[in-house]
């Protein structure tokens, strides 16, 4: 013999009303406990991944800080970087550095690199 649901023939409404079992409000609260602590590891997870790029980046980058500048042959290996042809001379213009670049195809530049960060900033 079926034991039948005392729910069974109410309407729809009234079947959405009944009791839960307490093992599912027990699954609820854990559940919501165990997104609660997640969400502060998974922000912290991110900023070490931050961090480590940051560190990783470093030195392929130099950090500008107001005391020191680059020198002419660190400007020049600055441009040398995936840059095709050869270097020719370097002047030092205050807060730029010019680089003069031969290009393969004969073509020569000036490229300015930043005289604190090492970064290229233009090319002409």
């Amino acid at each position: 013999m079926a034991v039948k649901y005392p729910y069974s023939r109410c309407s729809a409404a009234v079947q959405r009303l009944r009791p839960r079992p307490v093992f599912m409000t027990r699954i609820r609260v854990l559940l919501l406990a165990a997104l609660m602590t997640a969400v502060p590891m998974a922000d912290a997870v991110a900023r070490d991944l931050d961090q480590s790029r940051g560190q990783r980046e470093e030195p392929r980058q130099r950090q500008a800080q107001p005391d020191q500048r680059i020198s002419l042959a660190e400007a020049e290996r600055s441009v040398r970087a995936g840059r095709p042809g050869r270097y020719l001379n370097a002047s030092d213009r205050g807060n730029v550095i010019v680089v003069r670049w031969a290009y393969p195809d004969g073509r020569i530049a000036d490229i300015t690199v930043d005289a604190r960060s090492g970064r290229i900033i233009g090319e002409r």
